[in-house]
């Protein structure tokens, strides 16, 4: 893999995450709570802590370097706040090449197009320095917001898992959806 440089948009820094993170991560998780438990698994109470934040910032760095996956934060211009995170995960090589996509933003900054703005060109990285040829990307058909994201960043619905992940406690449904990388 090559080095990531970051990607400065219109509105936002997008970068890989680091270990000196934690105390930005810890607020994000903070502030987010209860806008993000909707969509993710059930949480411990540690994982609201800074000691959970600087392991998870470890793993994340350990996962880049195996090329396993690659954890990004979205940062407001400044670098002072992260608006925004996302994952390329469960990195696959041989003849797969792919990874699955998993992404949330901050309450007060949704709707303002700024994960797409995020995505655009961590995915063309995705795709030509990681080597990508596909990245998945799976989202609750409840979620009409990530349905239409997805959509807008060319993803095409490929298929539809029953009783998929299992998100605040109930194993829900999800949309099966992929980008493939234009040859």
């Amino acid at each position: 893999m090559s080095v990531f440089h970051p990607i400065t948009t219109a509105r936002c820094l997008v970068r890989l995450a680091d270990a000196s993170d934690a105390s930005y991560l810890l607020h994000y998780r903070e502030q987010n709570r209860e806008h993000l438990a909707p969509w993710e698994p059930l949480r411990e109470a540690s994982y609201y802590t800074l000691a959970h934040c600087v392991q998870t910032l470890a793993e994340s760095r350990a996962a880049i370097r195996f090329d396993r996956a690659y954890p990004f934060f979205v940062l407001d211009l400044a670098g002072s706040e992260i608006i925004a995170c996302f994952t390329f995960a469960n990195v696959v090589r041989g003849a797969f090449q792919a990874s699955h996509l998993g992404y949330s933003i901050a309450a007060h900054r949704q709707g303002q197009g700024l994960m797409q703005e995020a995505l655009d060109g961590a995915l063309q990285w995705a795709f030509t320095e990681l080597g990508l040829h596909r990245v998945m990307a799976n989202y609750m058909p409840r979620n009409e917001r990530s349905g239409r994201l997805l959509e807008r960043l060319g993803f095409e619905r490929e298929g539809y898992a029953r009783r998929y992940l299992q998100i605040a406690g109930v194993w829900e449904d999800h949309v099966l959806t992929s980008r493939i990388r234009a040859d």
